[in-house]
């Protein structure tokens, strides 16, 4: 279930009232002029998620959203025969609910350009880098799950999914701003690395059977990503938060992004009395680590954006063979 929390113009109530007296709506509550800020009346009602989506299109259409306001809360437990009611008469089932409103939330809040957004992502990026420099699996999984990459890309699926310009260019610009930053901050970590004897390139020249997934992408990384990204897009409509962390632990993004930092520092460092053969193996790494990273990200935008538009005909199709019945 979920908990709807509106304010609306008393001139609006009534035409309020009759969208939430529906079969999937219960716990319906009218407490006229109780809202100071906007004034108006103070309207709160439990909807069935399965049937959230529809309620929530027509309350926009009141145009609550200008003069008004319009509060979703998820209910954690609901111990009443009504909810139950309301669950049984919306269609479908509500974890394969499709709710458009909530993951544009999601995603608007995940792909925004903040000070917080980048230092995750410099922060991630730079823990990918030392990650392949001590051949370190633990590391890889955290700077994966440090990075924030995931909500940007989900945003561009949903983006290119409902033919929207604004969230595709808010994703695409997160992460064109965020990948080069998070690259720059892990070469010149590197160099200071480098600088106090922390890291040479030996550390990534010698054989790292931990890390070396990273920059030799193949056909296998591809169905990877694309299974990753079915997956997390499934989580993030269900709100199933814990399976997003399992998504972003399977892909190497952040990951390839920190390889390829580390390993064009060391390479552009590189004595010149270092044998040719030695960086130009650093900038091959570097290179092939780059294609792990598009690799990934294209098999993730593919897989969402073909989870969201499958998501959403087989929802139409429930709806469709089973109508909610009047109360």
């Amino acid at each position: 279930m979920l908990h709807l929390r509106i304010i609306a113009p008393p001139t609006t109530t009534q035409q309020v009232l009759d969208v939430l007296d529906q079969a999937s709506c219960t716990n319906v509550l009218v407490l006229p002029a109780a809202a100071h800020r906007p004034r108006g009346d103070l309207l709160q009602a439990d909807v069935a998620r399965e049937a959230a989506g529809e309620v929530l299109h027509q309350l926009q259409a009141l145009d609550l959203e200008r003069h008004g306001s319009i509060a979703v809360e998820e209910v954690d437990l609901s111990l009443s025969q009504a909810a139950q009611r309301a669950e049984a008469h919306a269609p479908g089932h509500g974890t394969d609910a499709l709710l458009w409103q909530d993951l544009d939330a999601r995603t608007r809040e995940e792909s925004t350009l903040s000070v917080t957004y980048l230092i995750f992502f410099a922060v991630a990026t730079m823990l990918a880098g030392i990650a392949v420099l001590l051949d370190s699996a633990i590391l890889v999984i955290g700077a994966m799950i440090v990075g924030p990459e995931y909500g940007a890309l989900a945003g561009i699926c949903a983006g290119i999914a409902r033919r929207a310009a604004a969230p595709v260019r808010r994703g695409a610009l997160a992460l064109a701003v965020g990948f080069p930053l998070g690259m720059i901050a892990t070469l010149l970590s590197t160099w200071l690395l480098q600088a106090v004897g922390l890291a040479d390139a030996e550390q990534l020249l010698r054989d790292r059977p931990q890390t070396q997934f990273i920059y030799l992408p193949d056909a296998m990384s591809l169905v990877v990503a694309f299974l990753a990204g079915i997956a997390g897009m499934l989580a993030l409509t269900s709100a199933k938060s814990s399976a997003v962390v399992g998504v972003l632990v399977s892909v190497t993004t952040i990951p390839a992004a920190g390889n390829a930092a580390a390993a064009l520092a060391l390479a552009l460092t590189a004595s010149s009395s270092a044998a040719s053969a030695t960086r130009a193996t650093l900038l091959a790494q570097a290179w092939t680590s780059l294609e792990q990273l598009l690799i990934n990200l294209l098999g993730i935008l593919v897989a969402g954006v073909l989870t969201l538009w499958l998501q959403q005909r087989i929802w139409r199709a429930v709806r469709r063979s089973r109508p909610a019945p009047e109360p």
